[in-house]
């Protein structure tokens, strides 16, 4: 979620706010999906996936049409929206807990633009290029991780 506010802010223009207006919007279709138990296969690896894509898309400052990031974002909110819904705890009140999970994505994709901004022009980007890698290299991890518990 981090990945997705600062690629926006490392993107600039309009995918500042669209990629993290999308990210959250989808994300509670994902949700509802979780609670409602509909079958998504391979799940834990479409998030490892994203961090993965979103780390090298940082990375390699790759800059695509806005409506390629917005397809790849709302397939990733997909997956961890579902994931948010299939662990909604039996005491939780569904509405809160869409509303808290919501709420911290999006202040989480706020600090990640915050970064974004800040780091973009230091050293040529170089700064937040360098955070994509470790980005990436987690997604390489929780890829590693999925697939092993698959």
């Amino acid at each position: 979620m981090f990945a997705v506010g600062l690629w926006g802010a490392q993107m600039g223009g309009r995918p500042v706010w669209t990629l993290p207006v999308t990210f959250p919007l989808i994300m509670v279709a994902g949700g509802a999906a979780g609670m409602f138990g509909l079958p998504l296969p391979g799940v834990e690896i479409g998030i490892a996936l994203s961090i993965l894509a979103l780390g090298s898309a940082i990375t390699f400052a790759w800059h695509p049409a806005e409506w390629t990031a917005l397809c790849l974002i709302a397939a990733f909110a997909i997956c961890h929206g579902y994931a948010h819904g299939a662990e909604l705890p039996f005491a939780a009140d569904p509405a809160d807990y869409i509303i808290g999970f919501v709420l911290a994505t999006g202040l989480i994709h706020v600090f990640g633009i915050g970064v974004g901004l800040a780091l973009n022009k230091p050293l040529g980007g170089r700064l937040a290029r360098g955070l994509g890698v470790l980005i990436g290299l987690g997604g390489v991890y929780f890829l590693v991780t999925a697939l092993s518990a698959a």
